[in-house]
């Protein structure tokens, strides 16, 4: 299965509540390391050293210092018209986290809208 198909079951599979994953990803030709990592650069994967997996990625759902997830399918499905082939594997989901925003001193309007956001 391709790796951005993979990454798309993964997500679909998780339950709304999800604020964090991090998933493990390893390419079978390791000749095209450098060639994979340039196209996982919008990804900002994170390389392992000296392990039998190449990069942990880092995915946010709806807000986090992680990538977004169309950076990420859109990396893995470079990965995938390339013909790089791989396989990924989840290894954390974190849930519950909230967001959270400075709102002492903000007008009622900008606090109604950030619960607006936030609500979908």
């Amino acid at each position: 299965m391709a790796l951005a198909d993979t990454f798309t079951e993964v997500v679909e599979s998780l339950t709304d509540d999800w604020s964090e994953i991090e998933l493990d990803l390893r390419i079978f030709d390791e000749r095209r390391y450098v060639e994979a990592a340039t196209l996982l650069v919008s990804a900002n994967p994170v390389p392992y050293s000296k392990h039998d997996w190449h990069w942990r990625l880092r995915v946010a759902h709806r807000f986090g210092n992680a990538a977004a997830v169309p950076s990420v399918h859109t990396s893995l499905r470079l990965l995938d018209e390339a013909g790089i082939d791989g396989e990924l594997a989840l290894r954390e989901v974190r849930t519950g986290r909230k967001e959270v925003t400075q709102m002492w001193g903000r007008p009622q309007s900008v606090r109604d809208e950030q619960q607006k956001l936030r609500a979908q």
